[in-house]
């Protein structure tokens, strides 16, 4: 075998490699969010909510999760364009999902508690 037989097994080698490593780190997006999503985790717990007042970015018609253990049933809110309304139940593990569709200011609330959990900063 020649010295440029080589070299182009080589490169060709490394090429499919490259592209078997490119599509395996693309994933599925429910389990690799795009960087531009947010997750915000929320435990209730005592009447104690934790974050509080807590202060976020995200980008408008990005995912936003909030993941959330309670062991009380509430309401969370969030006052934005669209609005959007979740009961949370009392219980571990629960995942809540939204978007928002104009830029500002959005407070995420519960209503029993009466307590903000976030204000996040959307941006276009």
């Amino acid at each position: 075998m020649s010295i440029l037989t080589g070299i182009r097994k080589a490169l060709n080698a490394t090429a499919v490699a490259a592209l078997l490593i490119g599509l395996v780190g693309c994933g599925n997006t429910a389990n690799n969010p795009a960087p531009d999503d947010l997750t915000v985790n929320v435990t209730i717990a005592n009447r104690q909510v934790n974050p509080v007042n807590a202060t976020l970015q995200a980008k408008v018609g990005r995912t936003i999760t909030v993941h959330v253990t309670s062991d009380a049933a509430d309401e969370l809110h969030v006052h934005s364009v669209p609005d959007h309304k979740f009961e949370i139940a009392a219980a571990p593990n629960q995942t809540f999902q939204f978007t928002v569709d104009v830029p500002g200011s959005v407070e995420v609330e519960l209503h029993h508690l009466d307590r903000t959990i976030a204000t996040i900063q959307v941006r276009p």
